[in-house]
């Protein structure tokens, strides 16, 4: 099987959320329209710095999208990257056995 740009941002996608403070990003996020970069320390025990990288990691996989607000960077979740996620993860299911009475 030959593999696809596709292929390789799908990877990217799951690996991105392979990280326990990068699925936390991604939780906390789906609870608010938008998180400034900052508040994110104070919902993990790392620095900012670390934080940094992992929405670095979360944004290049599609599934964060950042803007400026001020002096402040605010994050958000990208639908279109969640729903390239649910795609990928309703292709992976396997077939539903046939109930018989």
């Amino acid at each position: 099987m030959t593999r696809t740009a596709d292929d390789f941002a799908e990877v990217a996608m799951l690996r991105a959320l392979g990280h326990p403070v990068r699925l936390g990003i991604m939780r906390a996020l789906a609870t608010e329209p938008e998180i400034r970069a900052c508040e994110f320390t104070d919902l993990f025990d790392v620095t900012q710095p670390t934080i940094s990288q992992h929405l670095k990691v979360l944004r290049e996989a599609g599934l964060v999208a950042s803007r400026r607000r001020g002096a402040q960077i605010c994050y958000s979740v990208r639908p279109e990257g969640l729903t390239r996620l649910q795609r990928l993860l309703s292709l992976i299911q396997p077939p539903r056995l046939a109930v018989t009475a």
